[in-house]
């Protein structure tokens, strides 16, 4: 299992920017231990409905605020108050922000020094997103949103959760460049392809006939930071939005969530539209299956031998490292990026008179 100092990323281990943590509704069967970025989490759901992300343990005596399931306190419903979570063991009380803010048992202030890390998180598009960033700075962009998700004639997607990966993101990351392996792997070799870097946007155009469904797939694929990817898809007839997301559990170990929002024939999407949208999702993730596959079969390409017809990996991986590079040279690394990318060999989407970007959200 490679790491990210194998790679040549650095200095951070862990990638800044949006993941995916968890389904909206995973967190309405009450809080949740988990771990992401190499450290265990708490998270909860606060009475406002706000969801919480912190640090998982209790500065008191070391206990994780939400893995406990028989202490007293959480099977009597007690556990959250507010948007405050009180520990199970001695019940002391942190607040959204980590603080503690009340200490049961005790009447002068409580102390600075127990404050554990709060991390900021959106409830977004049925997920729960958070803000990574080992330096500790606020967001530099918006969490990925997209308004089809607020028009009643598109299908919402339920996750697929695929569970843990060991391989480091980086191998995930190069698929946007990889326009040979849509041939081989997909059955849906290109006949255009081409890339563009938009400072922490990383965005991939290409379409080619489609083996496995015999249909002519268009696509415009983005990932807004290193996390999250979605991608317009226009195929027999039909649109959808993908997602794949992939968030890092510990270094070179990796939990993915599949997701697709189907467009609806009306207004109001019907329960045929909705059949129809649990097909396409299918069909999405058997696609993105087959990518799966080989990343659990395969070493790990600590350096690519590139051909020149190849797609740009060395330019979609110094894209990559930005999100572990120290925030002072982010920056000079996005001006040094900053355009479209073609590929030798391989038409792009002016040649063959194909544009499907209007209206997407980048």
């Amino acid at each position: 299992m490679a790491t990210a100092a194998d790679y040549n990323l650095g200095p951070n281990t862990f990638p800044r920017g949006w993941f995916i943590v968890a389904e909206s509704k995973e967190l309405d069967k009450g809080p949740m231990a988990v771990r992401y970025f190499g450290q265990d989490l708490a998270l909860y759901r606060g009475e406002s409905g706000k969801p919480v992300l912190l640090d998982a343990y209790c500065s008191h005596m070391g206990t994780h605020l939400t893995a406990s399931t028989s202490a007293m306190i959480v099977k009597n419903g007690e556990q959250i108050e507010g948007d405050s979570i009180r520990c199970p063991y001695h019940g002391w009380r942190y607040n959204s922000e980590g603080d503690v803010d009340d200490i049961p048992y005790h009447d002068g202030p409580c102390p600075k020094s127990a404050s554990i890390r709060s991390y900021p998180v959106v409830d977004n598009m049925g997920c729960i997103m958070a803000w990574y960033d080992a330096d500790g700075r606020a967001p530099d962009y918006e969490a990925p949103s997209l308004p089809q998700w607020d028009d009643p004639q598109w299908v919402r997607w339920e996750l697929d959760h695929l569970g843990e990966l060991a391989i480091h993101t980086q191998e995930i990351l190069d698929n946007m460049a990889d326009v040979r392996h849509l041939g081989p792997t997909h059955g849906a070799p290109s006949e255009y392809f081409e890339n563009e870097f938009i400072d922490h946007i990383y965005v991939q155009r290409q379409g080619g006939p489609m083996q496995l469904y015999e249909t002519y797939l268009y696509t415009t694929t983005w990932y807004t930071g290193p996390g999250i990817l979605l991608s317009k898809q226009v195929f027999s007839g039909n649109v959808i939005f993908e997602l794949i997301a992939n968030t890092p559990v510990d270094d070179g170990l990796t939990k993915c969530f599949h997701g697709c929002l189907f467009k609806g024939s009306a207004a109001q999407a019907t329960d045929e539209d909705r059949e129809i949208a649990k097909q396409a999702q299918a069909g999405a993730l058997e696609a993105f299956g087959a990518d799966f596959n080989v990343w659990q079969n395969k070493k790990p390409a600590l350096k690519i031998m590139q051909m020149k017809t190849d797609g740009p990996f060395r330019i979609g991986r110094k894209w990559y490292s930005q999100f572990f590079a120290a925030p002072d040279n982010v920056l000079s690394i996005q001006q040094e990026l900053n355009g479209i990318v073609h590929t030798e060999g391989m038409p792009t989407p002016a040649d063959s008179n194909h544009n499907i970007d209007d209206g997407l959200p980048f």
